[in-house]
């Protein structure tokens, strides 16, 4: 039997947006208001940066406090940008990655600053044959600097890094940087698009992904894991599943994340073009408000 439910997690991509959409759905945002109108924390937790999350939850009347986890958790703010919680990787350490992970792909560092330079790459063009609607979407915060160690070089570490290529440049990657002495100082974090042949590396601090940043903001709420739910699609999702005692997995995620699913006990949500995440929202949000009233 489970607790009923305090928190919620819910990851952005092919999770709570449909599949190439740029806003959430109407069911799914009436789903997100009446979770929290039943008191429960809603909390987005994302790969994207928060510019880049942000603005797609306008317009839906989600409390201004509403938490934000984003870059894969190395950053959490309020919806309305109130700092709560961040990471950063070391420059020395993300210098010595852009020596080893060049040759794979485009490689991106994610700077905590407004404006133009919160995102520094070296080869647009690169970036723009893997990733172009990111690349247009964040156009206004991408400067290309050459090499791209010189961005490195101010008082300001990254939050992180990003590395995008094919799903077996990837792998390669992800050999390449545990086999090194990087891996003691980074660790990365997996997406995967197979469809597109596409997959991203996140670049993080040792011990620094989604469940880490989850339950330290648990923990700032006074909020058990037994309480906690997450539901997520990808394997960057995975660390928020496993800490959350209540992980929900879409329908949508790969074969391998489900088959993990079985093993693990997370329930499986419909996919996000069948509006999953409200589903799942829908059935908390009535079961605890019968036993409030029973």
């Amino acid at each position: 039997m489970h607790l009923p439910v305090r928190l919620v997690a819910i990851d952005m991509d092919g999770t709570l947006l449909p599949t190439f959409a740029q806003r959430v759905g109407d069911r799914t945002g009436r789903a997100l208001l009446a979770a929290q109108a039943a008191g429960i924390t809603v909390a987005i937790a994302t790969g994207r940066r928060h510019a880049y999350a942000a603005p797609l939850l306008d317009g839906l009347g989600l409390r201004p406090d509403t938490p934000l986890i984003t870059s894969n958790g190395a950053v959490t703010r309020s919806l309305a940008g109130d700092p709560v919680d961040h990471c950063h990787l070391d420059a020395k350490v993300a210098r010595g990655l852009c020596a080893l992970l060049r040759p794979f792909g485009a490689l991106v560092f994610t700077f905590d600053r407004a404006g133009r330079g919160e995102l520094v790459l070296e080869d647009l063009q690169l970036a723009s044959d893997r990733i172009s609607l990111w690349v247009e979407a964040n156009r206004d915060a991408i400067e290309v600097v050459r090499p791209l160690e010189r961005a490195l070089d101010g008082p300001e570490d990254p939050i992180q890094g990003m590395v995008t290529g094919s799903l077996d440049k990837m792998k390669a990657a992800e050999k390449a940087l545990r086999a090194s002495d990087l891996h003691r100082w980074c660790e990365c974090v997996r997406t995967e698009y197979p469809a597109r042949d596409l997959s991203i590396l996140d670049l993080m601090p040792p011990g620094v992904n989604k469940g880490w940043a989850l339950e330290r903001l648990a923990k700032r709420l006074a909020i058990d894991r037994k309480e906690t739910m997450a539901i997520g699609d990808n394997w960057n999702d995975v660390d928020m599943l496993e800490w959350a005692a209540q992980g929900v997995l879409m329908s949508n995620a790969a074969h391998e994340l489900r088959t993990m699913a079985r093993v693990r006990g997370w329930k499986q949500a419909p996919s996000n073009d069948q509006d999953g995440v409200a589903v799942i929202l829908e059935q908390v949000v009535q079961k605890q408000t019968q036993s409030a009233t029973a």
